[in-house]
């Protein structure tokens, strides 16, 4: 049953024209104008109970405003979002109750304060009893390794440290739904990955719904199996990530080591060149034609090396959002 129901999603800002200098600044003044911009445009999709979805897209593409407006943050400026049952503008006890967004580049923790207050007003917005907030707060400083962290004001936590702490007081009542913005941003890897366990963790334990937005591919390798893409506003695709990579992956990367500098102009001809660094150089060649390009490679260029593999999840998406075509 889909817990989270979009359907022709939009949302339209007004942004005035104003022409830069004193004349323009009086003409906007008296008489104003404006031109819409689609963040949101025409969007439809649903999740099941339990879902982890990647939600997917360029910067400026629309997908922090989906997520506003999926929290009821935002309201949207036609269509319909059901989460729940719950119209989320509407900001319904029960709706709050249910679900929680998380952005990687808000906090909600009070800098000066020990992380613990910050779970305990939580805990008394929500209404948790005490017996039932300290059984909660046990188990999630046991998934996320927090027990040294409670007491420590949270301006002293490392940057991966505050983001647990972060997750913990976002989850501390427990929410069936979680929109998660950028929760591993500016992570090292290994806060990065400890993030992406405890998020899986908490998915198979809780059977919760979570969307999750990332520019960091490895997160949705490891957790999404269903990827949503959004490029300008629209929705370009919505379907298992390894259906994406065979549809939009008709390509193999060729990476070679030359034994002398050739100018690029000469190396075209082998395939899309993608980087060229010192004698290194990375092509990218349709899969039908590897064969003959690597015996024509072996056989015009003088190699030290020659690798080949399927190209990285992040240019494969990189180039989906350049195009808008799926």
């Amino acid at each position: 049953m889909a817990i989270v129901e979009v359907e022709n999603l939009n949302k339209i800002y007004l942004v005035g024209n104003k022409q830069p200098g004193l004349k323009g600044t009086l003409t906007h003044f008296f008489r104003r104008s404006y031109r819409e911009i689609k963040a949101v445009d025409n969007i439809s999709f649903q999740i099941e109970t339990g879902e982890f979805v990647g939600f997917l897209g360029a910067n400026g593409a629309g997908k922090t405003t989906t997520l506003k407006m999926l929290s009821g943050l935002i309201h949207p400026s036609s269509g319909q979002v059901k989460i729940g049952g719950y119209i989320p503008y509407r900001r319904q006890d029960k709706f709050l109750e249910q679900m929680s967004l998380v952005m990687g580049q808000k906090q909600q923790l009070l800098w000066d304060l020990p992380a613990l207050d910050s779970f305990r007003i939580n805990a008394a917005i929500y209404k948790l009893p005490d017996k039932i907030f300290e059984r909660r707060l046990v188990e999630l400083v046991e998934m996320l390794s927090l027990e040294d962290q409670l007491t420590q004001p949270v301006r002293k936590l490392s940057l991966g440290q505050r983001m647990k702490a972060e997750l913990l007081a976002a989850l501390i009542h427990r929410p069936r739904i979680l929109f998660l913005d950028e929760p591993t941003l500016g992570l090292d890897v290994n806060a990065q990955a400890a993030v992406r366990e405890f998020l899986k963790e908490y998915n198979q334990r809780y059977d919760a719904t979570i969307l999750l937005t990332s520019h960091y591919m490895a997160d949705i390798t490891a957790l999404c199996k269903r990827v949503i893409l959004i490029h300008q506003g629209k929705l370009i695709y919505d379907g298992s990530l390894d259906s994406l990579l065979e549809s939009f992956a008709p390509y193999r990367e060729v990476k070679i080591e030359l034994a002398n500098s050739i100018e690029k102009q000469d190396l075209m001809e082998y395939g899309e060149i993608e980087s060229i660094e010192g004698q290194e150089v990375r092509f990218l060649v349709k899969r039908e034609k590897l064969t003959n390009t690597i015996a024509r490679i072996l056989e015009k260029l003088q190699i030290l090396d020659l690798t080949v593999s399927e190209p990285p999840l992040e240019e494969i998406i990189g180039r989906v959002f350049q195009t808008g075509i799926v």
